[in-house]
């Protein structure tokens, strides 16, 4: 009894360090056991029990456990440590597929190439794909990171957690756990557009009219918004006022810049913005962003133009219109001559043709019947 006692604080020992179903692993250790006797006797129907409250192992053939040997001992080990395996990983799969789209953090413990691989603990590592770094961050071996859970799968035994600093969803996480008014559904954000390293734009709207959705995701004196730029490592944010209607939101998505004039063709989705032209390199961001980004967050394809650009651009428009194609006389002198019309025609349109040509009539003095194309003898 003391051995068979022993048997169950070593599986209860087992689930908790592995943090696994304690049910799942006797239930493992049942089918080791009748595969390996089953094995050894050439027979398909062994099944083996053990007793939840003695830790006795049960067999439908009457066999001793004790005496199987220690062939058997070793396969039975091996198919139980498999089996515990298995177990913890799909415990650990399980773990962080819950987990998608949130914030982990570990220690970066080596690189593999461009690959970054990060100590998420429990023997997991998660792995920091080239394609997911910021271009413009230094990682260095041993310091903590932040990264957002993208993607999980299992390989094997083990689980593979892909890890992302530039989705656009480790900016919605940063801001659910610094800002308790997004966490909680009492402000909503709307869509985010980011361009990794440099800038990202915010779109936030209130269900409270009490709640200024910008002021809170501030902070008071930007607080809260220090700790996320902190977190990514300078990369600006601006943070907009969403709004239904789409020359306000369009308004809006260039801020900070200030915009005049507003016009929407919706067939094409485009929008004509007029600044000022102490606004314009503004509105337009450096190299485009700010003009790109608001464009990607409104889904109108925004063009920034000045007054004068405007009006330039429409006095060029009008001037191609007035002077118009090019136009051909219509005096006679003028008129091509069709080179395939008969000689009468042509006659009558180049009366020197007519007398010069040599088809022209013969002169009164020249004698009747003499060929002026007649060859010299």
């Amino acid at each position: 009894m003391a051995n068979h006692a022993e048997i169950l604080r070593y599986i209860d020992s087992i689930a908790r360090d592995k943090e696994i179903d304690k049910e799942a692993l006797i239930s493992g250790i049942e089918q080791a056991m009748s595969l390996a006797l089953a094995k050894k006797y050439g027979v398909d129907d062994v099944e083996i029990m053990l007793d939840r409250e003695t830790g006795e192992f049960v067999c439908n053939y009457e066999v001793s456990m004790e005496e199987q040997g220690r062939i058997f001992a070793m396969s039975v080990k091996q198919a139980i440590i498999s089996r515990v395996r298995e177990a913890e990983r799909d415990v650990i799969y399980t773990e962080y597929e819950a987990k998608l789209g949130e914030i982990v953090s570990g220690n970066i413990q080596r690189f593999e190439g461009d690959t970054v691989i990060v100590n998420l603990g429990r023997n997991l590592e998660g792995i920091l794909p080239r394609s997911e770094k910021v271009r413009s961050e230094n990682y260095n071996v041993g310091e903590r990171i932040r990264a957002m859970v993208y993607e999980v799968k299992k390989v094997g035994p083990r689980v593979k957690v892909i890890l992302s600093r530039t989705h656009r969803d480790l900016v919605r996480a940063l801001f659910e756990l610094e800002v308790p008014e997004i966490a909680d559904g009492t402000i909503m954000i709307r869509r985010i557009e980011r361009e990794p390293g440099y800038r990202t734009k915010l779109a936030v709207d209130s269900g409270d009219d009490k709640v200024d959705c910008v002021g809170a995701c501030v902070g008071v004196r930007g607080n809260r918004i220090k700790s996320i730029i902190d977190e990514l490592n300078g990369e600006r944010i601006d943070i907009i006022r969403w709004n239904n209607e789409s020359m306000t939101l369009i308004a809006n998505a260039l801020k900070p810049a200030e915009v005049g004039d507003i016009t929407l063709d919706p067939d094409v989705k485009k929008a004509l913005v007029i600044v000022g032209e102490d606004q314009q390199s503004l509105a337009i961001g450096r190299k485009g962003q700010n003009v790109r980004l608001a464009s990607k967050l409104t889904g109108w394809d925004i063009d920034i133009m000045t007054r004068a650009e405007l009006e330039q651009s429409v006095a060029e428009e009008d001037a191609v219109e007035e002077s118009g194609p090019a136009t051909v006389d219509d005096g006679a002198a003028d008129e091509p001559v069709d080179v395939d019309a008969p000689a009468d025609e042509a006659a009558a349109a180049d009366p020197a043709a007519a007398t010069d040509g040599p088809d022209a009539p013969a002169p009164e003095d020249a004698t009747p019947g003499d060929d002026s194309t007649a060859q010299q003898p």
